[in-house]
């Protein structure tokens, strides 16, 4: 069944590139019985946000859609929130093989975990991803580093499929756009970002909700994991040549039955030293192995950093995975900044 409209709308300004492969997407996704969307393992609120908001503008269109991410499969508690979610599938359900499967805010098909598979055995593959990373994979390409959250690139094929802007929609959108841009304050934040926010509060969102759920709630354990984290706290002043690195780390015992999941904002409060360019978290998983949240002030473009370290993301946000010893990553990470002021 195809959805609203038969043909792609003209471009708006401040849309998206045009040379992206938006025919050819619309054109699969308007042939396929069944589509299966994937974000990247440990969702954050682009990703999740993004995928939501799309699987709902498909099932308006008649599709049958499912919607997953790789293991550990579980919403983190700031996001359970959003719209959709009865789109979500655990990893083991999603069909071996799907006729039509859509990438969210994933660089690399490594970054779907469990799911890299499927994507691989896809009858074709969509790709929807803003990092500059990015490693080129998937066959139909909607990738553009210059959009400030993937959010931005699935608003845009939304509104080629002719699907209008419900409340539910906009919420995940709004929570994508909202996410990567740090609440609007950081330099991805153009006038074109705005306007989308805009077009967003007028389809139902409440800014104030959005911003409540992903920033302003914790537990009370929060409040005494985040005291002992910044209490361990270390100021290098001579790293990344004189700019300065400041950092902490949150083995599984120092969390204090706190979920993993709810150690996504104490790198919001390291980042703030005036001494330090580089902020770093270090943050024990619950398998063991290390998550590297790491922050910079855009002075080092940290998306090649921690590309450098079988990670990734952004110029001034960015992370990775380490399964040795800390010490060892923070050693690696050291030598990674550039030496000069």
């Amino acid at each position: 069944m195809n959805g609203p409209a038969d043909t792609a709308a003209p471009a708006e300004p401040g849309a998206p590139p045009a040379d992206l492969e938006w025919d050819r997407a619309v054109e699969l996704i308007r042939g396929a019985r069944e589509i299966c969307l994937a974000c990247h393992v440990a969702p954050d609120g682009d990703a999740l946000g993004s995928m939501l908001a799309l699987g709902q503008a498909l099932r308006a269109c008649g599709k049958r859609c499912v919607a997953s991410f790789g293991e550990p499969f579980g919403v983190p508690a700031i996001l359970r929130f959003l719209p959709g979610q009865e789109l979500l599938v655990e990893p083991s359900r999603v069909p071996r093989a799907p006729e039509l499967m859509i990438s969210l805010d994933a660089a690399g098909r490594a970054r779907l975990g469990s799911l890299a598979g499927a994507a691989d055995r896809a009858g074709a593959l969509i790709v929807i991803d803003h990092h500059a990373s990015n490693t080129g994979f998937g066959g139909v390409r909607l990738v553009d580093p210059a959009a400030a959250a993937t959010a931005v690139l699935v608003e845009e094929l939304i509104r080629r499929l002719g699907v209008p802007l419900d409340r539910d929609i906009a919420q995940g959108l709004y929570a994508g756009l909202a996410s990567d841009t740090g609440s609007f304050k950081y330099p991805c934040t153009t006038p074109e970002v705005h306007d989308l926010a805009g077009r967003l509060l007028t389809a139902g969102v409440r800014p104030e909700t959005v911003s409540r759920e992903l920033w302003d709630r914790a537990p009370f354990g929060y409040l005494q994991v985040l005291a002992s984290a910044l209490a361990r706290a270390r100021l290098e002043r001579d790293a990344a040549g004189g700019r300065g690195l400041v950092w902490t780390a949150i083995a599984r015992a120092d969390r204090r039955g706190l979920p993993y999941e709810q150690l996504e904002g104490i790198i919001d409060q390291l980042r703030r030293t005036d001494e330090a360019e580089v902020a770093v978290v270090c943050k024990e998983t619950d398998d063991g192995h290390w998550y590297f949240s790491v922050r910079s002030k855009g002075r080092i473009d940290l998306s090649r950093v921690c590309a450098a370290l079988d990670g990734g993301g952004h110029r001034e946000m960015a992370g990775f995975v380490w399964a040795g010893p800390v010490d060892e990553a923070l050693d690696r990470l050291r030598a990674l900044l550039p030496a000069e002021h």
